[in-house]
């Protein structure tokens, strides 16, 4: 697809479709110690199986769906107060990952099992520091100011072995099903 193609029926479905499944997956919660969805699964699929251009398309329109209020976040919460409170700096910074994957694949592409690990990882990292970056203001001004160790030890580091193991199944699912999607 290039950068002046419309998007076609067939992308619109797959857009709606990964916007669907990333709200399925901010449904799903385990729990441990520290309770996490899946939402940063389904920003890897987006983005594994649609291509950078429709995946970020699939992450904007799951944001927009919230801002509006459907309850497609974790804990079928949505609306302003979801994206304005302490941890909605990571919902927004799913678009920021989506973006970042999207950059990597235009340098490098995607075609093998490496280059999208690095944009997965690079895309993750730019989610993690923009989420931290939101509470950290977010939470100075409602509760009072709090250090990057602590907020790095309560909004990262519980998350980072989770979203290894959700970025190993979005590069697994990719290499199976992905030429399907294509």
């Amino acid at each position: 697809m290039t950068a002046t193609a419309k998007l076609s029926v067939r992308d619109m479905a797959l857009v709606a479709m990964m916007t669907a499944l990333m709200a399925v997956c901010s449904w799903i919660s385990i729990p441990t110690t520290v309770p996490f969805t899946l939402q940063t699964l389904g920003v890897f699929l987006a983005c594994a199986l649609l291509g950078g251009k429709r995946g970020s398309l699939a992450v904007l329109v799951y944001i927009l769906l919230g801002a509006l209020g459907l309850p497609v976040f974790a804990g079928f919460s949505g609306g302003a107060g979801a994206l304005l409170g302490s941890t909605g700096g990571y919902i927004l910074g799913f678009l920021l990952q989506a973006l970042v994957m999207w950059g990597v694949e235009a340098l490098w592409g995607r075609e093998t099992w490496w280059k999208l690990t690095v944009s997965m990882v690079l895309g993750l990292m730019a989610c993690y520091a923009a989420g931290t970056a939101w509470f950290l203001v977010v939470y100075a001004r409602t509760t009072g100011p709090v250090g990057l160790a602590t907020v790095l030890a309560w909004c990262v580091t519980p998350f980072v072995v989770p979203d290894l193991v959700k970025m190993a199944l979005a590069i697994l699912l990719q290499r199976r099903i992905g030429r399907y999607v294509g």
